[in-house]
């Protein structure tokens, strides 16, 4: 039994508390303007669509120089309708990776086509080289998925797209804000498709998502999708759904879009410290290329004895989380696909690996130095 292993089995008390996420910090620090933003809603006694949904979309539009952006009340329905907006139906197959949300692979079955999964690089990005294997006459849509706040390697995938004729839908859930070449995520495909749960960036007081698109079309019907097909008040083109994002939490995400750098340069500030401090002989730690902005909804590292790792850091105050430990190809949901272990045998060792440790914009230098030492005593 080596020391380390030995120091993990032992009872700490933990000098400090260095929590995952600190949502209340983020409401102390916004108090008074929550407030003012929820009197406001309330005075106005406008629940459902109104000025905040139009602002909050032409705001965010601007922010990311999209032709249309189109609130919703998920990231996952910001996905659906994006694919069901560009006609992907049953029989069709789309290209994903399976080291994401189960929501990304799921809306593909609920339209009735095949999620096509395809191995990730060593930064956890779908694999352009893995997608082009995957390819077939049944292809019609390509969705990479921008984990962690890093965004995929777009250029490649695009350039794939072009060749097959393949329409591009981007789960760009966790990674509003990034960029790669100078462009945002969910700015390069037909789609971007974001979420605006609390747990994101640019968080919502609830569930929230928003499409991004440069199609008058998909935007056109998005928008007709998410309120029950309706293009008047009384005439129904086809039937739709219910996805409006809350008028509540428009106001929201307007009071907190301006903000949403500061938040990032915060997270990104973390970031470089512990680029700087772990100990790379023993922790995985992919560093982004110089074309890349990442926002750091996550920081993730690849290591060896990974819950043995997550059990010491519990030990000693430093909360940790795993995205995710189970791949989307290997949940009984996904049985039916016929895949199996070893099918993606990146996606699964990093499985094995990945820990996200905190990178909440609340933390402290000193808190994210006490996180890096810790991991490295674990090893040492």
């Amino acid at each position: 039994m080596t020391s380390s292993t030995r120091s993990a089995a032992l009872p700490v008390s933990p000098a400090r508390s260095v929590p995952f996420l600190n949502l209340p910090a983020q409401f102390e620090e916004e108090r008074d303007e929550l407030t003012a933003v929820i009197l406001r809603v309330f005075a106005r006694g406008d629940f459902v669509g109104g000025a905040e949904i139009e602002a909050f979309e032409r705001e965010v539009a601007a922010y990311t120089g999209a032709r249309h952006a189109i609130a919703l009340n998920s990231g996952t329905d910001a996905l659906l309708y994006g694919l069901a907006a560009l006609g992907i139906e049953r029989g069709d197959e789309v290209i994903t990776p399976a080291n994401s949300f189960v929501a990304s692979t799921a809306v593909i079955a609920h339209l009735g086509a095949t999620p096509v999964f395809a191995d990730v690089l060593d930064d956890q990005m779908l694999d352009p080289a893995a997608v082009s294997a995957a390819i077939t006459p049944r292809t019609k849509a390509i969705m990479p998925v921008h984990l962690t706040g890093r965004v995929a390697p777009m250029r490649e995938l695009m350039e794939l797209a072009q060749r097959h004729g393949l329409a591009i839908v981007e789960d760009a859930a966790q990674a509003f804000g990034s960029k790669r070449d100078g462009r945002f995520a969910g700015t390069f495909g037909e789609v971007g498709a974001f979420s605006a749960h609390p747990l994101k960036n640019l968080n919502a007081a609830g569930d929230a998502g928003f499409v991004l698109t440069g199609d008058d079309a998909v935007a056109e019907r998005i928008r007709r999708l998410r309120n029950h097909g309706f293009v008047d008040r009384d005439t129904a083109l086809e039937f739709g759904f219910v996805s409006r994002m809350d008028t509540l939490q428009a106001a929201v995400l307007r009071l907190r879009l301006p903000r949403v750098a500061s938040v990032v340069e915060r997270r990104r500030a973390h970031a470089a410290r512990y680029d700087a401090q772990l100990d790379r002989s023993a922790v995985g730690v992919a560093l982004d290329p110089p074309e890349m902005f990442n926002t750091y909804h996550l920081y993730v590292v690849q290591v060896d004895r990974r819950d043995e790792l997550s059990a010491f850091l519990s030990a000693r105050g430093i909360a940790t989380k795993v995205h995710y430990p189970v791949p989307i190809h290997l949940q009984p949901a996904a049985a039916k696909l016929g895949y199996a272990r070893g099918s993606l045998p990146v996606t699964e060792r990093q499985a094995d690996r990945i820990l996200s440790i905190p990178i909440n914009q609340f933390l402290s230098a000193d808190d994210v130095a006490y996180v890096a030492a810790t991991i490295n005593e674990f090893y040492r």
